[in-house]
C-alpha cells in the first residue's frame, strides 16, 4: 500500500484550513496514495479556548468533508485530529479518525496524553480545555493494522509497544511538533519508535507559524521498520510518500526479533507516584 503523510499550515481559519487540505490530499492521491494522514488539529489551530469554540461534534461538517473526499477518491483518510465536541463537558477531545473508502468512519481515537508544558518561552496547557482519552486504538485498513496516536503521545514508548502488541504495522502520528522540540527531538522520536516496534511509522506535522505563537517543526516523514526515512518535506506544504511494504515488516522481524524476544514474565512495572489523570 502506498502512504503519504501530509504537510500544511492552519490557523484559526477553518475554511482556509479545509481548501488546504482537501487541495493536498487530492494530490497525494493523485500521486498514488492509498492510505492518507493529515496532521493533528488540521481544521483549526489556534488557542485552547478557541478550540473549543470551533470544535463541532462528529457529524459535523468538518468530518462530512473529510468522509467526502475518502469517499471520492476511493483512499483510507487519517483525518489527523479535530477539535471534538463532547456531550456533558464544557472540555473537547483532540480527536483522530480513520475514515474507510467508502467514507465511513472506522475508529476514532482520542489523544491520551496532554501536552502541558513549557517550551521556548511558550506555555501549553492542553487540559484546560481538552479531556484526555483513555482507550488505545488499532483499525484495519486493506491489509495495515494501524494504530492510531497523536503527537505528544510519541514520547511515551509503552503506548507503541502495546500497539505494536496488538497487531499494528503502521503507526499514524498526527502532530503540530513545535519547532523548539522538533528541531533536536522530533526525528529521533519517530525513527525510535519505528526501530524499537518494528513497524511502519507515518508522521503528518504542521509547519511555519500560526498566531498567536505557534511555531511548528514540518519535517512530516514516513519510517520504515529499520529506522530508515523513505521519504520527507522539510518545510511548506507539501506530502511525503512511499510505499508500506509488509514483506519487509517481517524480513526486519525476522532478522532482529526483539518482539518475539520478549520476556514479559520479567518485567514489572514500579510503583508509580505523581500518576494524574
Amino acid at each position: 500500500m502506498r502512504a503519504a503523510a501530509i504537510q500544511l499550515n492552519a490557523n484559526a481559519e477553518v475554511d482556509r484550513n479545509l481548501e488546504a487540505a482537501e487541495r493536498l490530499v487530492r494530490a497525494a492521491a493523485g500521486a498514488g496514495a492509498e492510505l492518507v494522514l493529515l496532521p493533528e488539529k488540521w481544521s483549526a489551530l489556534a488557542p485552547g479556548e478557541v478550540l473549543a469554540e470551533l470544535a463541532e461534534p462528529l457529524d459535523g461538517p468538518i468530518v462530512a468533508a473529510a468522509c467526502g473526499w475518502a469517499r471520492e477518491l476511493g483512499i483510507t483518510l487519517v483525518a489527523g485530529s479535530i477539535g471534538e465536541r463532547l456531550a456533558d463537558t464544557e472540555r473537547i477531545a483532540n480527536t483522530s479518525l480513520l475514515i474507510d473508502r467508502d467514507g465511513e468512519i472506522a475508529a476514532a481515537y482520542r489523544k491520551i496524553h496532554m501536552f502541558d508544558v513549557e517550551v521556548g518561552g511558550v506555555t501549553y496547557r492542553e487540559s484546560e480545555h481538552e479531556l484526555a482519552g483513555d482507550e488505545v486504538v488499532t483499525a484495519s485498513a486493506g491489509d495495515l493494522e494501524v494504530g492510531m496516536t497523536i503527537c505528544y503521545d510519541l514520547r511515551f514508548p509503552e503506548l507503541y509497544r502495546i500497539l505494536a502488541l496488538r497487531g499494528a504495522t503502521l503507526v499514524t502520528v498526527p502532530s503540530a511538533f513545535t519547532a523548539t522540540t522538533g528541531r533536536d527531538h522530533w526525528e529521533v522520536l519517530v525513527r525510535a519508535r519505528a526501530i524499537e516496534d518494528q513497524l511502519y511509522v507515518l508522521a503528518a506535522n504542521q509547519f511555519g507559524e500560526a498566531p498567536p505563537q505557534f511555531s511548528s517543526w514540518g519535517h512530516s516523514m514516513i519510517v520504515d521498520p529499520w529506522g530508515r526515512v523513505l521519504d520527507s518535506v522539510a518545510e511548506g506544504e507539501g506530502h511525503a510518500i512511499a510505499d508500506v511494504d509488509l514483506a519487509e515488516l517481517e524480513r526486519v522481524r525476522e532478522q532482529v526479533p526483539s518482539l518475539a524476544s520478549r520476556r514479559s514474565a520479567a518485567y514489572a512495572w514500579p510503583v508509580e507516584t505523581g500518576d494524574r489523570a
